[in-house]
């Protein structure tokens, strides 16, 4: 095992993979590309949410990057939640049933998921120049592709538009990857590509591209990735109705197709079929999520609709 401040101090060009001691008996595997000139350090974590296999197994193939072609170095923890990856959790640690992009910066003595946190945000997070967060939509979610940013961070919005995905989503949410990296002054993004825990070739190729994009903006490489005009990339917000009601749920819509405003997005009914609750969208948008699991509870994010 090895400690994250003597992988940072490592200096020689190489690529090298292990784990790290993060410490209460918890190891996480990395990935650390060092390139044979000094530049900027990117980091790139995955498996938030053990679930989002995509993500993961795009961050997996981010050993093949050449060390002998790469000014600076990119740093990988391809699976934060380790455990939440074998044993297929939605959402949450298993070991404390968190959701860990909800729980930062994290607490020091806090449970399994707010101790991560903590040692990402205090001993990860402020050693590094950009960082990209990669997710791929969980067990019971179906999206469109699209980046986050934190919002008015101009570098952030910068990154989430050169990775290329159609809509970049400026947030002012807190608890998340995101919010505690800026904090320590660290722009970076939240990359989701496909859904329902699905990978495939094409799917990881989105993340890989949008990866390789970033790394060229950075001068961190060179590689012949196609170069996409930014301006067509859609600054948005996105609308999330949780729900106020447990029992089933039946989505009217489905990915990329327009609301507006007063629509029924969908109800939530009983077993017996009764409706429960009516959701009504309070913008004109475009959806770019939903949840596609028929059983919902109380506080369970529904649908997110895009808008200016």
């Amino acid at each position: 095992m090895t400690r994250i401040n003597e992988l940072l101090k490592n200096n020689k060009a190489g690529t090298y993979q292990g784990s790290i001691n993060v410490g209460n008996d918890t190891e996480l595997p990395f990935i650390h590309i060092i390139g044979n000139k000094p530049g900027p350090r990117l980091l790139i974590t995955a498996g938030v949410h053990g679930s989002e296999f995509c993500s993961i197994e795009a961050a997996l193939r981010l050993k093949n990057l050449d060390s002998a072609h790469l000014s600076g170095s990119v740093f990988v923890l391809p699976i934060l939640n380790v455990n939440g990856f074998y044993q297929r959790s939605i959402f949450v640690f298993p070991e404390d049933n968190k959701n860990l992009n909800r729980v930062f910066p994290g607490k020091e003595q806090g449970s399994k998921s707010e101790r991560l946190a903590f040692w990402l945000t205090q001993n990860v997070f402020p050693s590094f120049d950009a960082y990209i967060d990669l997710h791929g939509g969980d067990l019971v979610e179906s999206l469109s592709p699209f980046t986050l940013f934190p919002r008015n961070n101009a570098k952030a919005q910068a990154l989430a538009k050169t990775f290329g995905l159609p809509h970049a989503v400026s947030t002012d949410g807190h608890g998340y990857t995101l919010d505690a990296a800026e904090q320590v002054g660290l722009p970076g993004i939240i990359a989701e590509v496909s859904g329902n825990g699905l990978w495939a070739e094409n799917t990881v190729e989105q993340l890989t591209l949008g990866i390789y994009r970033v790394l060229n903006f950075l001068n961190i490489t060179q590689s012949d990735v196609p170069v996409l005009d930014t301006n067509k990339i859609a600054v948005v917000d996105l609308w999330i109705p949780k729900a106020p009601a447990t029992g089933l749920w039946y989505p009217f819509f489905t990915l990329e197709e327009e609301v507006r405003h007063g629509d029924i997005l969908g109800e939530i009914r009983a077993v017996s079929g009764e409706i429960l609750e009516t959701i009504t969208s309070d913008f004109d948008g475009r959806v770019l999520y939903y949840l596609t699991s028929l059983s919902v509870t109380v506080g369970d994010a529904l649908i997110g609709i895009a808008h200016h």
